[in-house]
């Protein structure tokens, strides 16, 4: 039974995932890494933004002809922060690059790869056993392809199962849509 279940839970955690979407989780995830580990950078992100807007709305509000030099000092705080905010906003999009390689090998593992792996390592295992003529010449299908003959397959079973929550979803989003059968 703990075969039937764990290949039941990867499947769903699978069609969970798909569900989700990939890019909605990477985006969850990537915010929850910068504020973990790169807070003093993010917040020095947030300093350097507002002073760039404070000094460039002074800029703006003083007057190139009648006070240059207050005008070009304040010029040159606005390109030096501009700069830096462009050097850190590099730094972090490359590290959100490199976390989203990581974060889709993870989410691949945990998803596909564990079924792929599961698959091989039970592939001569039944999940279950079928009564005996239940699918008459057939059951030779459901333990492809490795499988003892009359019992149920890996393959078969996550195939089974990714059909059934497939179809589960659908009904559930059919229902929130307010569609009726009648």
């Amino acid at each position: 039974m703990a075969l039937v279940a764990t290949i039941f839970f990867l499947v769903f955690l699978t069609e969970l995932v798909s569900w989700i979407g990939k890019s909605v989780l990477l985006e969850l995830a990537y915010a929850a890494y910068l504020r973990l580990f790169y807070s003093a950078k993010l917040s020095q992100q947030k300093k350097l933004k507002n002073d760039v807007l404070t000094h460039k709305k002074e800029m703006l509000q003083t007057s190139a002809q009648d006070q240059f030099a207050k005008w070009a000092k304040l010029r040159r705080s606005v390109d030096k922060g501009l700069s830096d905010l462009e050097k850190l906003n590099g730094e972090l999009s490359s590290t959100k690059s490199s976390f989203s390689l990581k974060f889709s090998t993870i989410i691949w593992s945990l998803t596909t790869g564990l079924q792929f792996a599961v698959g091989w390592w039970y592939g001569k295992t039944a999940v279950f056993y079928l009564p005996l003529g239940w699918f008459g010449p057939l059951t030779w299908w459901l333990s492809f392809p490795f499988a003892p003959r009359g019992s149920v397959s890996c393959g078969v079973w996550q195939f089974a199962c990714r059909r059934v929550i497939r179809i589960g979803e659908r009904v559930v989003k059919d229902i929130l849509a307010g569609e009726s059968y009648y």
